[in-house]
């Protein structure tokens, strides 16, 4: 059983950046993959990165690739997400999620924590 806590949301204006970072604790069979989804009011949760903690594999939705970086501490066993260049369109919740497939579908993640809120005025 694994228990993510997510953190480092906040508002910030176009243009600014910030980093997510997701703290795991408890019982991991061994790696999984890890990701980052959000979800906007009003629209379906979206798959935004994700990171095999195996070989640090990394897959990124079109819409952010090349402005948000996610990477993963093995000895904090501590996810994240650098978001740069950020749009207000990046605005949502965002969450973390754990799981043994590397898949977009969030119904394949076991583990999920709370949110947290990216906020960008333009």
């Amino acid at each position: 059983q694994l228990h993510l806590v997510e953190s480092g949301g906040g508002s910030v204006q176009a243009g600014g950046s910030l980093r997510l970072s997701c703290a795991a604790s408890g019982y991991s069979n061994g790696n999984n993959w890890m990701a980052w989804f959000r979800q906007a009011p009003g629209k379906e949760r979206e798959a935004v990165a994700r990171l095999y903690t195996g070989d640090g594999d990394t897959a990124y939705a079109d819409s952010v690739k090349g402005r948000f970086t996610i990477s993963y501490d093995n000895v904090m066993k501590t996810l994240y997400l650098q978001l740069n260049s950020l749009k207000p369109e990046d605005s949502a919740m965002y969450y973390c999620a754990a799981g043994p497939f590397g898949t977009n579908q969030g119904s394949q993640y076991r583990f999920w924590g709370q949110g947290t809120q990216v906020t960008v005025s333009s």
